[in-house]
C-alpha cells in the first residue's frame, strides 16, 4: 500500500467513527416537546411567579421567554454553551451542593440532564 492510500484509509475510518459517535447523542431537541416538559415537572413548581424559587432568584421557568430572561443573578442559559450555562451547572451538580436543582429533591434523571445539555448546545431554540 502506498502512503497516500494509508492516510486516506485512516481518515475514512476516523470520519466513520465520528459519525457513529454523533449518532449516539440526541439531536434536534425541541423546547416545546422535550425541554418544557422537564422544566414543568421539575422546576416550575418553585420557579414561577409568587413561588419561593421565583422570589429568591427571580427565575421563572414557565415559558421560553421567561427562562431566557434569566433572573436576579443573570442569564440562566447561554445558547450554544452548556458548559458555562447556569441551568446546566445547577442540574448537573457542578455548582455548590446547596444550589443543586431541583432543590431538596432527587437529581434529574441522566436522560433529562443530557436533553437539557443538548438543547443548550444546539442553540437553545424556541422550537
Amino acid at each position: 500500500m502506498n502512503a497516500g492510500f494509508k492516510a486516506l484509509s485512516r481518515c475514512s475510518i476516523a470520519a466513520a467513527a465520528m459519525l457513529a459517535a454523533a449518532g449516539c447523542t440526541p439531536s434536534g431537541v425541541s423546547y416545546s416537546k422535550d425541554v418544557q416538559p422537564i422544566l414543568a415537572k421539575n422546576c416550575s413548581e418553585c420557579h414561577s411567579p409568587g413561588k419561593e424559587g421565583f422570589i429568591k432568584s427571580g427565575l421563572d421557568t414557565t415559558s421560553y421567554d421567561a427562562l431566557m430572561r434569566g433572573g436576579k443573578f443573570g442569564p440562566l442559559v447561554r445558547p450554544g454553551d452548556a458548559l458555562s450555562s447556569t441551568l446546566n451547572m445547577l442540574v448537573e451538580g457542578r455548582a455548590h451542593a446547596s444550589l443543586r436543582m431541583p432543590h431538596g429533591r432527587e437529581k434529574l434523571p441522566d436522560k433529562d440532564i443530557e436533553t437539557l445539555k443538548t438543547w443548550v448546545n444546539e442553540g437553545a431554540k424556541n422550537n
